[in-house]
């Protein structure tokens, strides 16, 4: 059985919509039309044309505007417990709806670390109070995040966890690592790996190269992750066990995966925002908004990973969503944290930099966003009729300065933040509820 999403409308009925004249696209279901969607009950109920307002139901003018299936975004750190003030459930939620996120699933590096079934139950348990999506929580592949004993790998999934990651910190035993993918048939979750050598990355703060040179800063080269990956490839074919890389950000990487996928190696892969569109270059003003783990790497690697969602190789699109204290971001470029925010411009970056210009088709950006959900176990959202409405509304003549008018997120560490980018989310559904409705979205019944 899967795990369930919790959140704070669960037990709620679902909403009656209509959302009329939007241009519906969804490339899983085959969908591409102008046309009404007919919410009813949380459900979808029909896709048509001047379709009949049912009573009592809202009416979405959509003129204009195109309905996607909502997103769902596996790789999220909400900072509950141990850091509220970077970021709680209900911020981290609210943050996620404004993006266009119907559900998401938090990772396990707080304070303290989830390691046990008590702090998933007591997540879950705030989940339903605060979150305004559906939200799940990974739990730790080792005690304390430190690498060593297992975790109560059932217990945990019997609690309700949606996978295993010491996201943060790689898995340096491969004994370790071999021993959790022997208990991983019991537990049935997936196994998602933050994959760094850190022999080889220790002391480094952005990607090796010619910048890092210039900078006089520290590198992490290619190969602290791509290694990483070939040897966690290699023992997950062996042990016949199921594993995620997270944020893939190397060439050398994506080749590494393909190797393990011709082999029939159970093996998927995620590849975020600022991997897709940014470079170390961006690293010469010395920002910390563009410090990150994996970092910014060279041009060479932003194609690789492009031609790597493209081809496949990469399955789907996940933010890394890391908020961060203003006065941590604000230490010098070494010493600030790794991590930015980005729930809130995810689509519209891409949509910038690689839809408009013609890079990658905009079917594809739609469908990698919402593509992660089945490797955690949750079902890809869609608009074909019965399904469960999950649906965002976006806006994609629209143009909107990053942080203008303020994040939902608590932090403000985007590197994005000030710059100018094209497509708004106007309105989330998620699980059949409204979650979020621009400020200047209306939305009511009409006769």
């Amino acid at each position: 059985m899967s795990p369930r999403l919790d959140h704070n409308a669960q037990d709620r009925p679902g909403a009656d919509l209509l959302i009329r004249g939007a241009r519906l696209v969804d490339p899983a279901a085959g969908i591409d039309q102008e046309a009404d969607l007919l919410v009813r009950g949380g459900h979808v109920a029909e896709i048509g044309h001047d379709i009949e307002r049912p009573d009592g139901a809202e009416v979405v003018n959509a003129d204009g505007l195109h309905a996607f299936p909502a997103f769902v975004d596996p790789h999220v750190h909400l900072r509950t417990p141990g850091r509220e003030d970077e970021e709680d459930i209900d911020s981290g939620t609210r943050a996620a709806a404004a993006g266009g996120y119907c559900a998401i699933v938090a990772q396990p590096n707080t304070d303290p670390v989830v390691d046990s079934a008590s702090i998933i139950e007591s997540l879950r348990e705030r989940a339903r109070a605060e979150a305004r999506i559906p939200t799940g929580f990974m739990a730790a592949i080792t005690r304390g995040q430190k690498g060593e004993g297992l975790t109560e790998m059932a217990e945990l999934a019997s609690a309700g966890a949606f996978g295993f990651t010491d996201d943060g910190l790689p898995v340096v035993s491969a004994g370790v690592l071999r021993q959790a993918l022997q208990y991983q048939r019991l537990a049935g979750l997936p196994i998602a790996l933050h994959e760094e050598d850190p022999s080889l990355s220790a002391g480094g703060a952005m990607h090796e190269g010619a910048v890092s040179a210039l900078l006089g800063i520290g590198g992490i080269p290619s190969i602290s992750e791509s290694t990483m990956i070939a040897r966690d490839a290699a023992i997950a074919g062996y042990e016949g066990g199921t594993i995620h890389i997270q944020h893939v950000s190397a060439r050398e990487s994506v080749v590494a995966i393909e190797q393990a996928k011709a082999a029939g190696v159970q093996i998927t892969a995620e590849v975020s925002p600022h991997h897709l569109t940014l470079t170390d270059e961006a690293v010469r003003a010395l920002d910390s908004n563009f410090k990150m783990n994996p970092p910014l790497r060279a041009e060479d690697d932003r194609q690789a990973v492009i031609e790597g969602l493209r081809s496949g190789a990469l399955d789907f699109i996940a933010t890394d969503h890391a908020p961060h204290a203003r006065e941590e971001k604000e230490q010098p470029f070494e010493t600030a944290p790794f991590g930015i925010t980005g729930l809130e411009t995810a689509f519209a970056v891409l949509y910038t930099d690689l839809v408009k210009p013609g890079v990658l088709p905009l079917e594809l950006v739609v469908d990698k966003l919402s593509a992660g959900g089945p490797v955690f176990g949750i079902d890809q959202p869609t608009l074909a009729p019965a399904a469960p409405a999950n649906i965002t509304l976006v806006d994609l003549e629209a143009e909107w300065q990053v942080g203008e008018a303020g994040y939902e997120s608590r932090s403000a560490n985007s590197a994005w933040d000030g710059v100018t980018l094209e497509s708004r989310i106007r309105m989330t559904v998620a699980a059949g509820g409204v979650a979020y409705r621009e400020r200047s979205f209306a939305i009511g019944a009409v006769a």
